[in-house]
């Protein structure tokens, strides 16, 4: 079952976005929706997966990355 994960991740421009929201693209059906939020530098990701892996993938961008919780 599907959970929205909620990441704090270290972004300052669209650039950064674009990274984080490729290397979750590269997960393909695992990932049903990517939402990010610049501004707030949050990102929802909703997905089967454990947070402890979408971390790790988030992780490859080389921004700083910290795992909020599941967002109700």
């Amino acid at each position: 079952m599907s959970a929205v994960h909620e990441f704090n991740v270290e972004m300052t421009c669209e650039g950064c976005s674009g990274a984080v929201e490729r290397v979750l693209g590269r997960l393909g059906d695992k990932v049903e929706k990517v939402e990010i939020d610049l501004p707030n530098k949050k990102v929802f990701v909703k997905s089967p997966m454990p947070s402890n892996e979408l971390l790790e993938v988030i992780q490859k961008t080389g921004k700083s990355v910290s795992y909020v919780g599941v967002k109700q």
